[in-house]
C-alpha cells in the first residue's frame, strides 16, 4: 500500500481528504505543520507528498525541498493562484491544485505522478514493504527476495503495467503464456494468482492485488 504524507493545517479538509484516500486504498500519514511534516519525512518512508502552501509554522516550499532531497513528488494543495506561487510550484513540485478542487481530480493527479516516477525508474514500490526491480526482474518484500516463477512474474508485470485498472480473467488470461506457447486456462490462472498473493500480499485487508468482485483484479 502506498503511503502519502498530507500537510495540511486546515483540521476539516485534513479529515476529509484522509477519509477519501484511505478509501481508494491509501496510507495517509498527517501533518498539521512545516515542523511536523519535517519530523515525519525524517522519521518515515512514504511514497508522495501532499502539502499546502499557507502553513501555521511556515511555507510548504520548505516541506518540498527536503522532499526533493529524498527523491519524493510533490504535489501543491493551495489556495494561492497567483502566477509567482504557480510557477514556483511547479518548478519546485510535480503538480499543483488549486483550492478548491475535486477529490477524483487530485486521485486523478495523484496516480499520474505516482506513474512518472515508477517509469523513470526500474524499481516499482508495490507497498507492504514490496519491490520489484524491473531491470533485474528481482522482486523483494521487506529487503528479502522473493522467488517467484516465470509466469508468476509475468503476471505481476501485467497487473504492474495496468495499475489502477480492473483486468478481466479474459484479459489476464490473453496475457499470460506458458513455456509451450498455450494458453493459460482458467483453473491455472486461480492458482497462479493464489501463489502470487501469497508471496507479496501483506497479509492484511491491505492487498495488493484485490478482488473487484463480478469484475476482475486490480492492482492499485
Amino acid at each position: 500500500m502506498q503511503k502519502i504524507l498530507l500537510t495540511e493545517d486546515d483540521k476539516a479538509i485534513s479529515a476529509s481528504l484522509t477519509e477519501f484516500l484511505k478509501n481508494e486504498g491509501y496510507s495517509v500519514v498527517c501533518a498539521s505543520g512545516q515542523r511536523d511534516a519535517l519530523r515525519i519525512l525524517s522519521a518515515d518512508a512514504v511514497d508522495l507528498v501532499l502539502v499546502d502552501l499557507g502553513l501555521s509554522d511556515g511555507d510548504g516550499f520548505s516541506v518540498c525541498k527536503t522532499a526533493k532531497m529524498l527523491q519524493l513528488p510533490v504535489i501543491f494543495l493551495t489556495a494561492r493562484a497567483d502566477e509567482e506561487s504557480v510557477i514556483r510550484g511547479l518548478d519546485m513540485g510535480d503538480d499543483y491544485l488549486s483550492k478548491p478542487f475535486r477529490p477524483r481530480e487530485l486521485l486523478s493527479r495523484i496516480k499520474n505522478v505516482l506513474r512518472h516516477y515508477e517509469k523513470g525508474s526500474s524499481v516499482v514500490l508495490l507497498g507492504g514493504g514490496v519491490s520489484v526491480d524491473t531491470e533485474k526482474a528481482q522482486v523483494l518484500r521487506n529487503g528479502a527476495e522473493v522467488k517467484l516463477s516465470a509466469l508468476e512474474y509475468k503476471l505481476l508485470l501485467v497487473f504492474i503495467d495496468n495499475r489502477g485498472r480492473v483486468l478481466t480473467r479474459n484479459q489476464l488470461l490473453e496475457n499470460i503464456w506458458d513455456i509451450a506457447g498455450d494458453y493459460v486456462n482458467d483453473n491455472t490462472l486461480t492458482v497462479y494468482i493464489k501463489r502470487l498473493r501469497e508471496k507479496i500480499d501483506p497479509g492484511d485487508e491491505a492487498q495488493i492485488i484485490k478482488t473487484v468482485r463480478g469484475l476482475g483484479y486490480r492492482m492499485d
